[in-house]
């Protein structure tokens, strides 16, 4: 009788790792399939992050010096303006990271059952 236990047991543990490996290997594959995502689109995002922080941030620095030449005074509009200049390119930079990624579909995880280590 233990025995006809234990060879249950381990075709119940078969069988679960099996279902493990197939849930696994089919969520390979469509991540295989929805892969849009490939090295040069990585490449450009993080140009376009670079370069919204960048433009913003080089604009505000020349209008600042533009208005010191102008209108000296005691502030100085030059760091007033990269200051204004940093903080449009990072919000700038978060919009655009933020459409990039809401335009991928979204699919819930499957639900997995935890592993058991053997």
């Amino acid at each position: 009788m233990s025995e006809e236990n234990f060879q249950s047991g381990k075709e119940k543990h078969r069988a679960k790792v099996i279902k493990q490996v197939q849930r696994k290997s089919a969520r390979h594959q469509r991540a295989r399939q929805n892969d849009r995502h490939g090295m040069y689109f990585g490449l450009g995002m993080f140009g376009m992050v670079g370069w919204s922080v960048a433009v913003p941030t080089i604009l505000g620095l020349i209008l600042g010096i533009w208005i010191d030449r102008t209108w000296p005074g005691q502030a100085s509009w030059t760091l007033m303006g990269l200051l204004a200049g940093i903080i449009l390119g990072c919000y700038n930079a978060w919009y655009w990271v933020k459409k990039e990624s809401s335009r991928e579909a979204y699919q819930p995880p499957e639900e997995e059952e935890h592993d058991e280590h053997w």
